[in-house]
């Protein structure tokens, strides 16, 4: 966050003597000035939605430039406001979300970090453009944004010219121009006792080779099955077939904030409504209900969604722990695999 604001109030720094307010900002509607303007809006407002754990609403209150105030003092303004998200980033904890409609109506602080960096980015981008002046912002900023809020977006040339792309502000070789879009925070589902967190493809990543993934586990490290399923995860990213929705969950206990294993789906729903699942819990936390209780809400959610008619598990023959947990969510045996040495279990809609 400090890194893209400073370098927002850098580049704009040098052209504070032209007409912002006569300028339109590249291809919006608004002009420079008020582009500028409403940089600092949403980084306070971002701010104030995490401050005040904000949950169905946005917090009702905007900022007002004083009559008067001129374009290096409204860079001011800019720079005021972004350390104040940086603080209320720094000083939220993990596990809190708070409202944001886009598109499952909250956000974790990563989120909100993302989201304010993307807007200090692209509408530097805008009023450089309509002033004339030259602008690429630093990659790893441009990188942030894209692999927290646009996990459906392919990776391009460049982490800067792919968000200009996904934005509809630019061309990328051999794709079609974007003309509406929309960033995505991370689902969250909710059960009994455990959050469900969609993985980001940032944290697949991390995961896959050999991070926390942004967590804390019990038992200090995931299980082995969950870096597989992130690894999965990051490679659809990389492919651009990555669905937010239909990515690996971290199962979290709410009552510590510890992360106890994962579960997710190997791909999105396939044409005939199937879509399989896989888990993963960390030696310390089997036992306890958890890898039931998570199955049988992600399966719940997965078979309310629109064409979907079944969820799948394929488990080894000897593996009569897991055979457990998918017949006490619901599952029943519907196939064998001997030459595989796999049952197949289905829950239908």
């Amino acid at each position: 966050m400090e890194e893209a604001v400073a370098d927002c109030v850098a580049v704009l720094g040098t052209v504070t003597d032209r007409d912002w307010g006569g300028t339109r900002a590249g291809g919006l509607e608004w002009d420079c000035r008020a582009t500028a303007v409403h940089i600092a809006s949403d980084l306070l407002a971002y701010a104030g939605q995490l401050a005040g754990r904000a949950q169905d609403a946005y917090i009702p209150f905007e900022i007002v430039v004083d009559d008067g105030t001129d374009n290096a003092a409204l860079l001011s303004v800019i720079g005021t406001t972004g350390a104040l998200l940086a603080a209320t980033l720094r000083t939220t904890p993990r596990a809190v979300r708070a409202f944001h409609p886009y598109p499952f109506r909250h956000a974790n602080r990563e989120g909100f970090a993302a989201m304010g960096v993307a807007e200090v980015l692209l509408h530097t981008h805008d009023i450089t453009e309509g002033l004339g002046v030259r602008y690429e912002p630093p990659a790893e900023p441009a990188s942030f944004v894209l692999t927290r809020i646009f996990p459906h977006v392919r990776p391009g040339p460049t982490p800067w010219q792919t968000l200009l792309w996904a934005t509809g502000r630019g061309e990328l070789p051999g794709r079609e121009p974007v003309r509406r879009w929309r960033w995505s925070n991370n689902p969250v589902l909710r059960g009994e006792r455990l959050d469900l967190e969609g993985l980001t493809p940032a944290s697949a990543a991390d995961l896959a080779t050999g991070g926390d993934g942004g967590f804390a586990w019990a038992g200090s490290v995931p299980a082995d099955g969950t870096r597989v399923g992130a690894g999965m995860m990051a490679k659809q990213y990389e492919e651009g077939v990555f669905r937010p929705e239909w990515t690996t969950y971290v199962l979290v206990r709410r009552e510590d904030d510890l992360a106890v294993g994962a579960m997710g789906f190997h791909a999105a729903p396939d044409e005939d409504g199937r879509v399989e699942v896989g888990y993963d819990l960390v030696e310390g936390a089997r036992g306890h209900g958890y890898a039931t209780e998570a199955l049988r809400t992600l399966s719940a959610w997965a078979l309310a969604q629109d064409g979907v008619r079944v969820v799948t598990a394929v488990i080894d023959l000897d593996n009569t722990a897991s055979q457990g947990v998918v017949t006490r969510a619901g599952f029943t045996r519907a196939g064998e695999d001997g030459a595989k040495g796999e049952y197949v279990y289905e829950l239908r809609r």
